[in-house]
C-alpha cells in the first residue's frame, strides 16, 4: 500500500482481520493499541485524502479498552473481537452525525445503527470512523457538497472513485482491514479497483438492505471494501444471514469454508474485454491480460467469448438510478435544491420526468441480458472482465466526462460495474490484479453464478495467491 512504506511502519493493525482478533484474543496484544494506531493512521490520511467524516477517537478507545477488559475477565468473544472498521457516511450509525454527503441532512444524528453495521459490532468489530460518500451516493467520483473531494492514495491528484470512495481509502492506507460502503452501480468495486483494493458486491439480499426508504428496491448491496479477500470473506461471514428487517434477504447463511481458496486448475472461464462495447485503455487491457495469463499457468481454461451489449445497458441503468434518486430524494427539492450538487438536482428531474411504462421497459433488457449470462453460466464458473475501462481519472473530471460514444462507435466510459447492478443476483467481485504504466491499480471483475458468493471469493483467493 502506498503509505505504508513512509508515515506508517508494521503494526498489528497490518495483519488480517482475524489474526487481529486472534491476537487480542490471545493477549498478544492490546485492543487499545491496535484502535489508537487506527486512529493515529486516520488523521494522517485525513489531513491529505480527506476519506473521513468523522474520527470517533473517543468512543473506539472506550470500545477498546472494553475489549481488552473482556478478555482479562475470560469472558466470550466474538470472531472480530476488537477489528477496527470503518462505515460510509450513508449508512446510519447511533450516536454519530450521518448527512450523505449533503447539507440536505443537517447534523442527522440516528438513534438506531444499520443491521450490517451491528452485524460486525455483533461480532466484536469497533467502528473508528464515518467516510466519505458523494451527495446520496450518487456518482463514481467521490466530491460532495459538504465533505469536498477525496483522493486516491496512489496519486492524489486522482480521485478515490466512489461512491464508497472514503472507505477505499481508509482500507487502502491501512486504517482498517474492511470497511463497509453500498453499490447500486458499482459504488464498492469502482473505488476498490481504482485504490487498489478487493471490492464485492454480493448477491442481492446476502446481506440485508435496511437503510433504503424502501425494502423492494432490487439495485442495491451492502458489501465489503477489504485489503484481502480473507478480510472481505471476514465481513461477510459476520453481516450475511436473513433478517425480518429486509423482506428481500436471503434465507441461506454463509459458507466461510466454501470460500476459502481452492485451486483454479480445470475452472472455466469466459472473458470479455469491453463487454462488446467499451473503450478500454490499453494499460488496463495489458494489466488485464497479464492476470488472464496468470489463470491459464495454474491451468485454468479461459475463453474470451463475444458479448452483443450495447451502451444502452448503462443508459437504461442511469434510468433506474435517477427513478431512485427522484423517488427516495425528490422531496428535497423545493427547500434544498439550492444546497446540492447540480447532477443530482437533474437526476432527480430526470426521473420525476420518466414514463413509467418506459421504467418497466428496462426490465425487457434486463431480461436479455440475463439470459446472455445464463447461457455463458452453463458452461463457465464465472465470468471476468475489468472493473473499470480506465485508471482513476482526475479529481476535477465528473461522470459527465464519460458518457461519449466515439466515432467508433465504442462507449466512453469509466466503470464496467453497472451491467452487473442490472443482474443483481449475481456476486460481482474486484481483485486487484497490477499496477498500469503509470503506476495506478487496475482491478479485475469477477462475476459469479446467482448467489454464489462463496465460489467468487474462493476463484479470487486462488488468483490473489498467485498475482
Amino acid at each position: 500500500m502506498p503509505y505504508m512504506t513512509e508515515a506508517f511502519i508494521k503494526h498489528p493493525l497490518d495483519l488480517p482481520a482475524t489474526d487481529i482478533a486472534g491476537g487480542i484474543r490471545s493477549g498478544a496484544f492490546r485492543c487499545e493499541d491496535v484502535v489508537a494506531e487506527s486512529i493515529r493512521r486516520a488523521r494522517v490520511v485525513q489531513a491529505t485524502l480527506n476519506p473521513f467524516t468523522i474520527i470517533r477517537e473517543e468512543e473506539a478507545l472506550e470500545a477498546a479498552r472494553k475489549a481488552d477488559a473482556t478478555v482479562q475477565r475470560g469472558e466470550g468473544t466474538g470472531p472480530l473481537h476488537g477489528v477496527p472498521f470503518a462505515a460510509k457516511d450513508l449508512t446510519p450509525t447511533s450516536g454519530d452525525v450521518t448527512t450523505m454527503g449533503s447539507w440536505t441532512k443537517a447534523d442527522w444524528v440516528p438513534f438506531e445503527t444499520a443491521l450490517c453495521v451491528r452485524r460486525l459490532q455483533d461480532a466484536g468489530a469497533i467502528l473508528v470512523g464515518k467516510t466519505t460518500t458523494p451527495e446520496f451516493a450518487y456518482s463514481s467520483f467521490t466530491n460532495s457538497p459538504r465533505w469536498g473531494i477525496t483522493r486516491n492514495p496512489w496519486n492524489s491528484e486522482r480521485t478515490a472513485g466512489g461512491s464508497s470512495g472514503g472507505s477505499a481509502v481508509a482500507v487502502a492506507t491501512g486504517v482498517v482491514p474492511f470497511a463497509e460502503g453500498s453499490d447500486m452501480g458499482g459504488s464498492v468495486r469502482i473505488p476498490a479497483a481504482f485504490c487498489g483494493i478487493v471490492g464485492l458486491k454480493p448477491s442481492l439480499g446476502r446481506i440485508p438492505m435496511t437503510i433504503l426508504p424502501s425494502v423492494f428496491d432490487n439495485i442495491s448491496h451492502f458489501g465489503p471494501l477489504a485489503r484481502t479477500v480473507g478480510d472481505a470473506t471476514s465481513f461477510m461471514a459476520a453481516t450475511a444471514g436473513p433478517s425480518d428487517e429486509d423482506i428481500s434477504s436471503l434465507p441461506i447463511g454463509f459458507d466461510g469454508q466454501r470460500a476459502s481458496r481452492n485451486g483454479l486448475a480445470g475452472l472455466r472461464f469466459a472473458f470479455s474485454l469491453d463487454l462488446g462495447y467499451y473503450q478500454v485503455q490499453p494499460q488496463v487491457e495489458a494489466v488485464i491480460r497479464q492476470a488472464v495469463a496468470v489463470l491459464r499457468e495454474a491451468g485454468a481454461i479461459v475463453d474470451e467469448v463475444p458479448m452483443n451489449w450495447t451502451r444502452a445497458v448503462n443508459d437504461e441503468w442511469f434510468d433506474l438510478w435517477c427513478v431512485f434518486m427522484s423517488a427516495f430524494f425528490g422531496n428535497l427539492l423545493p427547500e434544498s435544491r439550492h444546497h446540492m450538487d447540480h447532477s443530482v438536482v437533474s437526476m432527480i428531474e430526470r426521473g420525476l420526468a420518466m414514463n413509467a411504462t418506459t421504467y418497466k421497459r428496462v426490465e425487457l433488457l434486463r431480461t436479455d441480458m440475463w439470459r446472455d449470462m445464463a447461457s455463458l453460466f452453463r458452461r463457465y464458473d464465472a465470468f471476468l472482465c475489468p472493473t473499470n475501462a480506465i485508471t482513476a481519472p482526475p479529481v476535477h473530471e465528473t461522470d459527465d466526462d464519460y458518457v461519449e460514444t466515439l466515432p467508433d462507435g465504442l462507449f466512453k466510459g469509466l466503470d464496467m460495474t453497472c451491467p452487473f447492478n442490472m443482474l443483481p443476483q449475481c456476486p460481482a467481485l474486484s481483485l486487484p490484479v497490477g499496477l498500469s504504466d503509470e503506476g495506478l491499480p487496475v482491478g479485475l471483475q469477477i462475476v459469479g453464478k446467482r448467489y454464489a458468493d462463496e465460489d467468487v471469493l474462493a476463484i479470487a483467493a486462488a488468483l490473489e495467491a498467485l498475482i
